[in-house]
Formats: structure tokens, sequence, C-alpha cells
């Protein structure tokens, strides 16, 4: 088998970008994260003010839509992509807070999925990529080759986004940390557009007491099981 689609499903900070982003460089794959897609039309959205105090008007944020424009181009320093919008480089700026807190509501409007969908297939339909999300694997390409669903226990996931933001300078606490990840993932998994749903075929992959080459190996193993060569 030549090439595949790698779709990567999961609740937040269960490290899905992370062994994405190691898997894309291991098979020489492109690696997309759909995550940060929703982060930019965020961004976007709250430096427009269309989200102010955690709210926002719906026709707003459609509105803004046409305006944003993202890409991921490679990082030769961090070894894996960073992301664009309208040219600029905004990968430490979508990974705030602020961001954070408001990215679920944002990601559940129809006009939003229906515009980042559309890009994130265009992106795999030459196949060759790692693309990880909440809804790929069962709606954005259904007909992957490899599914996988990512979790993890949600304290351990808390204190590795609590590291991950401490490590870059965000003063942040533990429990503001997880009353977000619970939150997000109530939003997540109860939304009406295209909710995250472990597919019927994805392979559950729970990473709470696995490191980052463990998880590779798991995945590796799998990969080689479908009659993919690897590199």
């Amino acid at each position: 088998m030549s090439k595949i689609i790698i779709a990567i499903d999961g609740h937040s900070s269960c490290g899905k970008s992370t062994v994405a982003k190691a898997l894309a460089v291991q098979l020489g794959y492109a690696y997309v994260d759909t995550g940060a897609m929703y982060r930019c039309v965020t961004l976007y959205a709250l430096r427009k003010g269309a989200i102010k105090d955690h709210s926002f008007i719906e026709e707003e944020i459609i509105k803004l839509l046409p305006g944003i424009q993202l890409h991921f181009q490679f990082n030769p320093h961090t070894q894996s992509n960073d992301t664009y919008l309208k040219g600029e480089n905004v990968e430490k700026e979508i990974r705030q807070m602020i961001v954070s807190e408001n990215v679920s509501k944002i990601s559940a409007i129809r006009e939003v999925r229906t515009k980042m969908i559309a890009l994130q297939r265009e992106m795999g339909k030459n196949k060759g990529i790692v693309m990880d999300g909440r809804d790929i694997g069962t709606n954005v390409f259904p007909e992957a080759e490899l599914k996988l669903f990512m979790t993890a226990d949600t304290d351990i996931r808390t204190k590795r986004r609590y590291d991950e933001l401490r490590t870059k300078g965000q003063e942040v606490s533990f429990l503001e940390i997880k009353t977000n990840l619970m939150s997000r993932d109530y939003e997540d998994s109860h939304r009406k557009e295209n909710p995250l749903l472990q597919a019927k075929d994805a392979v559950v992959l729970d990473n709470t007491e696995l490191n980052r080459e463990q998880q590779l190996e798991f995945i590796l193993n799998l990969i080689k099981n479908l009659g993919v060569s690897l590199q």
C-alpha cells in the first residue's frame, strides 16, 4: 500500500498534536493540526471584537469568514508546522487561554466548520497526511485507512497543559486549566455540528501511562500491519 490518510481524534490535551507531528516526520507525511485552524478563526474574531466577555453573535462570526486566510509552514527550528493567519505567524497567540476558552463555541458554528472542513479535505486529497482534531475520522475523512481515538486521564491532561503553558511563560492555575478542559470536553461532545465521537473503526489509544516513544511505536505497528512501507 502507498501513502495513506491517518486520522487522529480525541479530547483536548491528549497529546494528539505531539504524536501526530512525530508520526508525520517518521513517515515523511504532511501534518495538519485542525484545532489550530479553529483557533485561528477564534483569534481573528477576538481581534475584530466579535467576541466580547466570552459571548458573540453568530452572524458576526460568519461575516468574518471570507477574510480569513490561513496556511501552515514548516519551521526548521522546531521541526514542525507553524500556523499563519493572513501571512502572520500566530502559533503562540492561538495557544493563549483566551483562545482556548472560546474555541469550542466558535468551532460549533456550522458555517465555520463547513469552511474549515473544505480546506482540510483539500489538504488531504493526495493522501500522505496525518491530521488530528475532533471529527477527522468521523466526518472529514471517514474513508481514512487508519483512525485513532486518543484519550487520557483528565488530571494527566491538565498537568501536561499546565506544564506547556508555564513553559511558554503564561501565568495559569491548575484548576483554571482543568475547568477549561472539562468544559471543552462537554462542548465538543455535545455540539450539534459534527460532535467529538469515536469512529466505529477507530483504534483507541489511552496514553495516560505512555510516553511519546511508546505511543509512536504503537501506531507504527498498526501502520505496518496495514502493509504501508515506513521510511
